[in-house]
């Protein structure tokens, strides 16, 4: 496989205080997200000079047609490894958006909404997704369209946090919170928390079951200080009603690191089996607990709730972090990025792992790209049954890699 040279100067996985501010990069349109259409072309979503733009590739990513700002007035939007806009495709071809506006004010900030209904030739005014307006932080948010054109938008928030100060009550970190669209965009339903005291500074992650059902992964603040990864089920739409019934949580790793702070380190998953074939879930994610740290993937049977024993993976002397993964049937591939020091430079890799029997064996990492630079974290998108590497480097610019 080709291997290119670039460069990034990143520092490792940084641990943060509880609640410090998120910073924003000094190149935020290099964070980008991508998603195929069913005709395989690729769109992309990223930030420049407080806009949102769109654009869209017909060869695979080596040229791009002109952007659409999205945003009709600028913002100060969030752009870096953690927090960056959204894009998703419905499976009629609906293209949708999200991204974080955030404000002057510390810790405040809400998650936007936008959507083209004509292929991406225009997009409609954009809206804010949840109904409380408070000037608290709405953030870290995750698109997920299910099979059904259902769209849910969940986010971290900070108003219980907020409203248990108010009171003199302790509370740790912050809620999950989540929204449903069953109008395809058009409206949203309100809010529903999915969860209190999650990590305030990692990213959640979604994918969806056979029937639809739209399952989110994030870092967990358990009993005695403990940082873990929780799943949990988010209740369908039926009719155009949302599910009266209690979210489904369940953990998922089982570290028990215990920490004072959280990682800006979220976890990766994607779908375990396809159809009548499903089993469950793929994991990734940092562990970093003393003895053994690093990062792990294992198994999750998503009906008996019970997670295989993990198998580490990258190295961690050279600061193996932001895992990606993506799976079709019984072909997962997994995605990582590493950096070492050279003298006074960083010199940053992309690795991957492949599996053809759902995870339970995999082939040796292979070095994928490489970059002197600064540089995106890597992430793997499919099309017609093939899976891709993106990555977007100050350097060489955007890559497209078939795996």
């Amino acid at each position: 496989m080709k291997k290119l040279l670039l460069y990034l100067l990143v520092g490792f996985i940084s641990i943060a205080h509880a609640r410090e501010e998120i910073p924003q990069h000094q190149f935020s349109n290099l964070f980008v997200s991508v998603a195929f259409d069913s005709a395989g072309n690729l769109w992309r979503t990223r930030v420049k000079d407080d806009f949102v733009l769109v654009d869209m590739s017909r060869d695979l990513g080596k040229s791009f047609n002109k952007s659409i700002e999205i945003n009709p007035v600028a913002q100060r939007i969030a752009a870096n490894g953690e927090d960056r806009p959204k894009i998703a495709i419905s499976p009629d071809g609906n293209i949708y958006l999200t991204w974080t506006e955030e404000f002057k004010m510390p810790f405040s900030s809400y998650v936007w909404f936008a959507r083209s209904l004509n292929g991406g030739k225009s997009f409609e005014k954009p809206y804010i997704v949840h109904q409380d307006r408070s000037v608290i932080n709405h953030r870290l948010d995750a698109l997920n369209v299910a099979e059904n054109g259902n769209i849910t938008v969940a986010w971290v928030d900070e108003r219980d946090l907020v409203s248990a100060k108010s009171a003199n009550k302790h509370y740790d970190g912050a809620a999950i919170y989540y929204a449903v669209s069953a109008n395809n965009g058009a409206s949203f339903s309100i809010e529903k928390k999915l969860v209190d005291s999650s990590c305030e500074s990692d990213r959640i992650v979604t994918t969806n079951k056979p029937d639809g059902t739209v399952v989110a992964m994030w870092r967990q603040l358990f009993s005695d200080n403990e940082r873990d990864h929780m799943l949990g089920e988010i209740p369908q739409i039926a009719n155009g009603e949302q599910s009266i019934s209690a979210p489904v949580l369940k953990r998922a790793t089982f570290d028990h690191l215990q920490e004072g702070t959280c990682s800006h380190h979220g976890p990766a998953m994607a779908i375990g089996g396809q159809g009548n074939d499903w089993w469950g879930y793929h994991m990734a994610y940092l562990n970093g607990k003393d003895k053994t740290p690093g990062l792990y993937y294992s198994r999750m049977d998503g009906v008996a709730w019970a997670s295989s024993p993990p198998k580490k993976f990258g190295d961690y002397k050279n600061q193996a972090s932001h895992p990606a993964l993506l799976s079709i049937g019984d072909q997962v591939w997994l995605v990582w990025e590493e950096v070492e020091l050279k003298g006074n430079e960083s010199h940053t890799s992309i690795f991957a792992m492949y599996s053809d029997d759902g995870g339970r064996s995999w082939q040796g990492a292979k070095l994928l790209a490489s970059s002197l630079g600064e540089a995106d974290y890597p992430q793997l998108v499919t099309s017609k049954a093939k899976a891709y590497l993106v990555w977007n480097t100050v350097n060489e610019g955007f890559l497209l890699l078939g795996l």
